[in-house]
């Protein structure tokens, strides 16, 4: 079963080549009893922060699913202290990046709002890499202490 990294990888770099071993974490390191879902979570945090500050009494997650998939979630309590959630689904295809959204007509990505999503799993993987995985994004190598 390919890992969340691999699957961010090959998003990004459109390769269907399994990663090398320098994606392979050491035996010792902590991470290693966490579940896959555990990983995406922690992922999501760290994607909750690149579209700035989250409201007060807001919630946020922008995570990868797998090799096509990418979420944005948010909740929040409107003023009648009702539960409100949005969620957003994007769908790497041939032919763009397709925008699903509940209620919504589903559409493909262009122009800014392109540009942004493209630059959103941008720093989302160099974060996630430095951040959680401790590995330089451009060279995978362990960043040093």
């Amino acid at each position: 079963m390919p890992t969340i990294l691999s699957k961010a990888i090959g998003l990004l770099t459109g390769s269907e080549e399994k990663p090398s071993d320098w994606l392979k974490l050491p035996k010792k390191r902590p991470l290693k009893s966490l579940t896959e879902p555990d990983l995406i979570n922690l992922e999501a945090e760290i994607g909750a922060q690149l579209f700035g500050p989250i409201p007060k009494g807001h919630s946020r997650k922008f995570f990868n699913v797998d090799k096509t998939t990418w979420i944005w979630h948010e909740e929040w309590l409107d003023q009648n202290r009702k539960l409100q959630s949005a969620t957003t689904r994007y769908e790497v295809q041939d032919a763009g990046i397709l925008k699903v959204q509940a209620g919504s007509r589903y559409n493909y990505l262009e122009g800014q709002e392109l540009t942004n999503f493209m630059t959103a799993i941008n720093v989302y993987y160099e974060r996630v890499m430095r951040e959680l995985y401790h590995r330089d994004p451009d060279t995978g190598e362990k960043l040093a202490a």
